[in-house]
């Protein structure tokens, strides 16, 4: 098994009017290549992360009349899901790729989380690549480099974290659709494993 690449069709699922014919596309061309890449990369993150990393797939179960904007596989460390965990993901909008770790609003932990991250600040800044992006919102595509984000402005990503209920914090990298290293394996697993490996203080303060 090898991991699988992404032409322009994949990013096209992510256009296709109505949920209906979306969720088909999606199941019939996005889906097998989130779980193969999710099967491919769970021993490689059990081994660096040490301790066993399981893959999730998104379902979009609860969807009745929104088709979905993205797509995506997570790891975490438990087998039952990822929503309430620190996590690393990859998955698809129509513009863009991302590979990222992910605390979302249902963490139990995230409190702990953007304390210990604002006690490092300097070092945090130093360890994660300013080709990286911050956000706070998994529902939303945007996100802002990390070279454009100040001290002030990711402090404040992390106090929101730490106070609102509804907060979330992801890190990441984002390959634009076209990219090259979407269309080779060798280049799209190294490009992945080497985000995860340099997102992986992230997580174990997230730990």
């Amino acid at each position: 098994m090898a991991v699988p690449t992404f032409t322009a069709k994949d990013f096209k699922v992510f256009t296709v009017p109505g949920l209906e014919p979306r969720m088909t596309a999606l199941i019939e061309q996005v889906r097998p290549k989130l779980h193969r890449l999710g099967d491919e990369l769970a021993p490689w993150l059990t081994t660096i992360c040490g301790e066993p990393m399981y893959p999730h797939v998104a379902r979009h179960a609860r969807r009745t009349i929104n088709p979905p904007d993205d797509s995506w596989v997570a790891w975490s460390s438990s087998k039952k899901g990822y929503k309430a965990l620190p996590h690393f993901q990859v998955g698809l909008w129509s513009t863009h790729l991302f590979i990222q770790f992910a605390i979302i609003y249902e963490c139990e932990n995230k409190t702990v989380f953007a304390e210990r991250v604002l006690e490092r600040l300097p070092e945090v800044r130093r360890l994660v690549p300013d080709t990286f992006f911050w956000s706070g919102d998994h529902m939303d595509p945007a996100n802002t480099p990390d070279r454009e984000l100040s001290d002030e402005q990711l402090a404040g990503l992390l106090e929101r974290l730490r106070s609102v209920k509804q907060a979330e914090l992801l890190c990441g990298l984002e390959l634009k659709r076209g990219d090259a290293r979407l269309s080779s394996a060798r280049a799209l697993s190294g490009t992945i494993e080497s985000t995860f490996e340099a997102l992986l203080p992230l997580y174990r303060l997230a730990k």
